[in-house]
């Protein structure tokens, strides 16, 4: 056992764990007033129930065996790991734990696309099925033994989670929006950002964790994790100035809001090819992830009408797919033993696309077979009274500012 990983990694876990709660702000920052409690619970219940899944069967669902598409039974309930047990050259136990903090960011990503409509017993029950007929099933494909798109088949490349945790929560928050419909009066009333400096703190936690994210997937406190923690900063770096340009570009003036949503773009457009690209590429990928996530949320808010309410797909979807992509094109293969499109392996770009368009399927199918079994025992959505009236007081009896009597 290698003490020094060892104490990296319980770093790492911690980071992780922390984005969760950070998100919880940031989505509630950016919801309406009347639903930041419910925005807000919504993401910190899944720290509960993410929890206790992942020791059920998550883990050994997604790490305890050598299947194609899923792991086995064998560590359920963690059955079979001890303080002896080694996952490289730490502890099983920090292993485990650093991998659950995963299981917990993905679905509360998804969280952000439903805003202000979805009833908050249907949610809970969906993302415990999604956890188990998503979520689990990806991070084997992608990071188990005899995974179908590592090293099992594909033999794509995913650092820290590009497919597994962006692409799939993206892509099933935008498939869930869709089938719960628009919010009332989208269309029609003005959408106002309750509290932007929670925004700005959520993105602070982000950033902050995401250290953790990227450079803990190295395994161990190496060189690798070095890098991967350096174009972390700079990929985020980027994506804020670049996505304040485009406020300065189309609305004369850049904003706080802005810059938090860049640093987002930024971090998501990294993460799958943290331990792979140089350090110049992840300059390239922030400058130019944050123009893409920009037009797809004009693209879907505007001309499709969807109403992705807090931008899941816009961000880490879009962002996601970006990021898989370009890790086919940069890779190089001194950081991460695999070359890109750039250097000489025009292979690796195929396999990327071919992974992001699987995560796609899987993420979409599950999320539909995951909302019908809701709908067999309750409605996906609330009532239009409750709607109008906020999910904070509707949903859980509550009201983050009692003590307001103004519009929202």
């Amino acid at each position: 056992m290698d003490t020094g990983s060892t104490a990296f990694m319980m770093l790492c876990t911690a980071l992780v764990f922390i984005m969760t709660p950070g998100l919880a702000l940031f989505y509630g920052g950016l919801g309406r007033r009347k639903n930041v409690v419910n925005n807000m619970m919504n993401a910190i219940s899944i720290m509960g129930l993410g929890i206790v899944l992942w020791v059920l069967v998550g883990y050994s669902f997604a790490f305890g065996g050598d299947g194609l598409f899923i792991g086995g039974f064998e560590k359920v309930l963690l059955i079979g790991v001890s303080m002896e047990s080694l996952s490289g050259n730490i502890p099983e136990y920090v292993f485990i734990a650093f991998q659950m903090t995963f299981a917990l960011i993905t679905p509360a990503i998804i969280t952000g696309s439903l805003a202000g409509r979805m009833k908050f017993k249907a949610l809970f029950i969906f993302i415990a099925l999604w956890s188990v007929l998503v979520y689990y099933p990806m991070a084997h494909m992608v990071w188990g033994s005899g995974g179908l798109l590592g090293e099992g088949w594909l033999e794509s490349v995913d650092f820290a989670g590009g497919n597994v945790v962006h692409i799939a929560s993206g892509a099933s928050g935008l498939v869930l929006c869709i089938l719960l419909g628009k919010r009332q009066g989208y269309e029609h009333n003005p959408y106002r950002m309750h509290n932007i400096p929670f925004v700005m703190l959520g993105m602070a936690l982000l950033w902050f964790g995401w250290f953790g994210f990227n450079a803990g997937s190295a395994g161990a406190a190496d060189g690798l994790a070095a890098h991967a923690f350096l174009v972390t900063l700079i990929s985020a770096a980027a994506g804020m100035l670049s996505w304040m340009l485009l406020d300065v570009f189309f609305n004369k003036k850049p904003t706080l809001i802005g810059a938090c949503t860049g640093v987002i773009a930024g971090l998501v457009g990294i993460t799958p090819g943290a331990g792979f690209v140089p350090v110049w590429a992840a300059l390239l990928i922030g400058l130019t992830v944050s123009p893409l996530c920009y037009g797809g949320i004009v693209l879907i808010k505007k001309k499709l009408k969807l109403d992705d309410a807090l931008d899941a797909f816009g961000l880490h979807g879009i962002g996601g797919i970006f990021g898989g992509l370009m890790t086919g094109l940069f890779a190089h293969a001194d950081i991460g033993g695999v070359a890109g499109l750039a250097f000489g392996n025009p292979a690796l770009m195929g396999k990327q696309a071919l992974a992001i368009i699987i995560t796609l399927v899987v993420a979409g199918i599950g999320t539909l077979i995951c909302a019908g079994i809701v709908r067999l025992f309750t409605k996906l959505r609330v009532d239009k009274r409750d709607e109008l009236v906020g999910l904070d007081l509707s949903e859980h009896g509550e009201s983050a500012y009692p003590s307001y009597n103004g519009l929202d």
